[in-house]
């Protein structure tokens, strides 16, 4: 029997599957629906048959969970952020939780100690550092829009529609990033429409204004980076300038001229037009009242975007690895510094080790900044440069903290762990199931001995976690 396009009636919706989508059944298949929630009764309707499982949207649903709460965004269910708007915060923890729990149950199939509670965002709105927009003269249109005139402004500036790199839905208001970076947004398109400068268009490469990036920070400090397809100095000058009299808050204020086909720039030269070429973030010390430690975080630079969060996972990571003051530390995928020198005030001596040169540059100094002098950091590839060769110069690790890409860590840094064998290796992961995997392979000489997720993306699928092996 044909299944897809069929409407399956009064199907249960389950709970949450992969990727935030949540799971039914139907005579004996999974289906993975998006757009309802745990509890709904809903018709579906099939849109994809693959070989073990079927993907269906709602058509209609007949009863609403209880687990359910009213979106606060107009744009909800277009946009392709903040997904989990429509589920309580509570359920959201307790689906984050038990994701956590699944694949160290299913992949790593290790014996886990029980996980702790998840650690809840204090922010649930406005909690993000980092937004980056883009321009598009190709604005996503509603059905009623299109139903109603031909005569449309199709420029717009906001977030890609999800599934498409040509279309950009037009965003009114965003509820991720404080203020002023819906003012700064709304200000920029404002002008560019008052002075007919276009928007890319981003199928044939054409246009002048390409991508907007704001990032704030908790000392006040804001950046704001644009992104133009040419050198106009006449048309540069006066956004600049616009930007910089009506926003005095803006410390950093930066352009890029972008004539690529994609609108990646850390090959690109970054130019400061006002301000400094970066902005100052900062995190209190766990164990020092009063204290904090200090971050300069450029255009280029990896810092978590959920600033408040990180605080909270970088203070029990620095809890789980024990540290007396004595040990050499070995901080893996190191970013730019920001957990080694968090804890290096604890240690007697931690070795930073990072792919991405220009983060190794912002990492030292980091450490410049705050007066730390027991830091080391090399750049390179993980898999290559962590060899034994690298641990007889630098010393024999006592603890290892990791903190890999969504990808998780490379079999042969596994392998290299396990012939280096620290006491204690910490590993937070933004990927539990990559997590689960590389823990797997580390079960030979390791067990689990503390598990902790920790909510860094509230309204979104994703959990941070943190699992603390000790060597056996």
């Amino acid at each position: 029997m044909k299944i897809k396009n069929k409407v399956l009636k009064d199907i249960q919706i389950e709970g949450i599957a992969a990727e935030g989508k949540c799971i039914a059944r139907y005579e004996g298949q999974v289906i993975f629906v998006t757009g309802v929630a745990p509890g709904d009764i809903a018709d579906i309707k099939v849109i994809r048959k693959k070989k073990s499982f079927l993907e269906a949207i709602p058509v209609a649903i007949h009863r609403l969970s209880s687990q359910r709460q009213e979106p606060f965004c107009s744009h909800f269910g277009t946009c392709g952020g903040c997904k989990w708007q429509h589920i309580s915060y509570e359920s959201q923890l307790h689906y984050k939780h038990q994701q956590v729990i699944d694949h160290l149950e299913r992949i790593a199939k290790v014996p886990i100690p029980e996980v702790s509670p998840i650690i809840p965002s204090s922010e649930t709105t406005y909690y993000r550092n980092k937004l980056e927009f883009t321009f598009s003269n190709k604005r996503w249109l509603t059905k009623e829009e299109i139903d109603q005139s031909d005569d449309l402004d199709r420029d717009a500036l906001g977030f890609h529609i999800p599934g498409r790199f040509d279309k950009i839905l037009e965003i009114d208001h965003c509820y991720l990033q404080p203020d002023p970076s819906n003012a700064i947004r709304l200000a920029v398109k404002k002008y560019a429409k008052e002075h007919d400068i276009t928007f890319f268009d981003l199928i044939t490469q054409q246009g002048y204004l390409r991508n907007l990036i704001i990032r704030t920070a908790s000392t006040g400090e804001v950046m704001v980076i644009l992104q133009v397809a040419g050198d106009d100095k006449k048309v540069l000058t006066g956004i600049m300038e616009h930007l910089k009299e009506t926003f005095p808050v803006i410390t950093s204020l930066n352009y890029v001229i972008n004539t690529k086909g994609n609108e990646t720039f850390h090959d690109l030269e970054v130019v400061t037009w006002h301000g400094q070429p970066y902005i100052l973030e900062e995190m209190p010390l766990p164990d020092q009242p009063g204290k904090t430690v200090k971050f300069r975080v450029g255009p280029k630079s990896f810092f978590q975007t959920n600033a408040k969060q990180a605080n909270e996972l970088y203070k029990k990571a620095w809890e789980l690895a024990g540290l007396t003051g004595n040990e050499l530390v070995y901080d893996l995928y190191t970013g730019t510094g920001t957990i080694a020198n968090y804890v290096a005030q604890n240690a007697k001596k931690v070795v930073g080790i990072e792919y991405v040169e220009a983060a190794i540059d912002d990492a030292k100094v980091n450490s410049q900044i705050n007066n730390i002098t027991n830091t080391v950091f090399f750049a390179g590839d993980m898999k290559d440069l962590l060899n034994r060769n690298f641990i007889e110069k630098q010393g024999q690790p006592d603890v290892v903290i990791t903190d890999p890409p969504r990808a998780g860590m490379h079999a042969d840094v596994c392998e290299v762990l396990l012939k280096a064998a620290p006491q204690r290796i910490v590993y937070v992961s933004c990927n539990p199931a990559t997590q689960a995997r590389d823990i797997a392979l580390l079960d030979e000489k390791y067990s689990v001995t503390a598990v902790m997720p920790v909510d860094m993306f509230p309204h979104t699928h994703h959990v941070e976690n943190i699992v603390l092996l000790e060597k056996k």
